[in-house]
């Protein structure tokens, strides 16, 4: 499994800029809990594809 930033760097300063005024909680979420703090518990658990607000690409790595 690999994580990426997203490669659109236009997003990834928009995310950035998001989570930093939400306290690092996704600011695609509405509640803070601690399953929402950045990296939140649905990308983690995720087996590849993008998180819900851009920020990371998580794919399989082929051998």
């Amino acid at each position: 499994m690999k994580i990426i930033l997203n490669p659109d760097q236009e997003i990834v300063k928009e995310v950035k800029k998001a989570l930093e005024a939400n306290d690092y909680y996704c600011p695609c979420k509405l509640t803070h809990l601690p399953e929402n703090k950045c990296m939140c518990k649905d990308f983690r658990e995720m087996t590849d594809g993008e998180c819900h607000c851009g920020l990371y690409i998580k794919f399989k790595e082929v051998k």
